[in-house]
């Protein structure tokens, strides 16, 4: 893509190209500055530390660079970074909002946010959920090879929750199966009798699964068909977290 701006523009833009290209030319070509300038700006980004020269004529990101990332990601907070999408979902549909970290074989809720509706869901932020009952936690799944589905199968041995849990191993991988196919997952009250939930999954900067959100709602304030209607929103306020904890623009689903 062309840069046409300042030279503060070419700068950041010569520094994101470096994290997927070594040579000049190449820098060149992904960002649309001359190659002259692409070797300049090397130059000076050597200087400071946030490229190093190969030997062989090409470059590659700093060490400066590891430094800044350790030192933000230190105090880098995940629940911060995710409020304003959550808040905008919980502003356009009205239902209780969730974010939760996957934590080996669970999740926890890192942050909520309270629905307009005339009651408020049992969750708190800190509380443990299953991945294979709630909406977050199948998000999450879909996103781990079913070799690792299964292992989690055996070491938390699908506790039923109430008479709608997948308790089968098979059941899940099914249920996953079919969240992978339409990029959002649904809880019709598997963990909580009443409640009724649609989640995707969410991404850290390295393109793992990270955990999800979701929207929750009493099932007798919605049926499953209508909440599933707002899935899209879903969907698209799990890409703005993703977006704003560093992770690239998702592959569209075909």
């Amino acid at each position: 893509m062309a840069r046409e701006g300042s030279s503060i523009d070419k700068t950041l833009a010569v520094l994101e190209a470096l994290a997927e290209h070594h040579r000049v030319t190449d820098i060149a070509a992904a960002t649309g500055v001359s190659k002259s300038t692409v070797h300049r700006i090397l130059q000076a980004l050597v200087t400071w530390g946030f490229a190093r020269p190969d030997g062989l004529g090409s470059y590659e990101p700093g060490p400066r660079i590891l430094t800044l990332a350790g030192r933000v990601m230190h105090r880098f907070d995940p629940a911060r970074q995710a409020s304003g999408a959550l808040l905008a979902l919980r502003e356009a549909t009205g239902f209780t909002t969730h974010f939760a970290i996957r934590s080996v074989d669970e999740a926890v809720y890192v942050d909520k946010q309270e629905g307009r509706r005339p009651y408020q869901m049992p969750s708190r932020i800190g509380m443990s959920i299953a991945l294979h009952t709630t909406a977050i936690g199948k998000a999450i799944l879909a996103e781990l090879g079913d070799d690792e589905v299964r292992g989690i199968c055996r070491r938390t041995g699908l506790p039923r929750r109430t008479p709608r849990t997948l308790t089968s191993e098979a059941d899940l991988l099914a249920d996953v199966a079919r969240v992978r196919a339409l990029g959002y997952a649904v809880d019709d009250e598997e963990n909580e009798p009443g409640i009724r939930c649609v989640g995707a999954a969410v991404f850290d900067h390295t393109g793992q699964v990270l955990g999800g959100i979701s929207v929750s709602t009493l099932a007798l304030d919605m049926d499953m068909a209508g909440l599933e209607e707002r899935a899209a929103e879903v969907i698209a306020a799990a890409r703005d977290v993703s977006a704003a904890l560093g992770a690239a623009a998702p592959t569209v689903r075909s």
